[in-house]
């Protein structure tokens, strides 16, 4: 098994995991909706698909992915 040969300084191990935290996410307030959302992301309110504000899909229902056919015979 592998071990190191000198000690690592916590200098350079606090350097290393700096890249380690998490940021949180960027959400918004909807000026037209008043509805909290994720930035540059669609978003659902009462049925309808908005994106930058404006209403993209009216009477928006996502689809779920197709389960293959069970067919007896």
């Amino acid at each position: 098994m592998a071990h190191p040969k000198r000690r690592q300084s916590s200098t350079r191990r606090d350097k290393r995991r700096t890249h380690d935290k998490l940021t949180p996410k960027a959400v918004t307030i909807c000026p037209n909706t008043g509805e909290l959302h994720l930035r540059h992301k669609a978003y659902v309110v009462d049925g309808d698909l908005y994106h930058n504000g404006k209403v993209a899909v009216k009477n928006f229902a996502p689809v779920a992915a197709a389960a293959p056919s069970t067919d007896e015979e």
